[in-house]
């Protein structure tokens, strides 16, 4: 029953400021879909269950974009994110 939990939505990104930057309404659809089709069990949906398919899709994009809209980014993750993007990691070495 549960064997495919591991691959559920595994193309959705995050849309969270700060790990985002230019999240787009068409970002926001792309992850609700993936959503959609991923608890669906579908990719496309018949002409009988189109109409309840788009309007899954239309709520999971608005509640996502209020979600959005309604998080607050503490000092602390912003600094953490910044600081995590300029440290220099060194290459690993080479061996043959």
């Amino acid at each position: 029953m549960w064997r495919n939990v591991g691959l559920m939505c595994r193309n959705i990104k995050i849309l969270r400021a700060p790990y985002a930057v230019g999240v787009t309404d068409d970002d926001v659809h792309a992850a609700a879909l993936q959503y959609v089709r991923t608890v669906g069990g579908v990719r496309l949906p018949g002409p009988h269950n189109e109409e309840a398919f788009n309007q899954a899709v239309e709520s999971i994009s608005a509640a996502t974009r209020e979600l959005l809209a309604r998080l607050e980014v503490g000092a602390e993750q912003a600094g953490g994110l910044v600081r995590a993007l300029t440290t220099r990691v060194p290459a690993p070495a080479v061996t043959r």
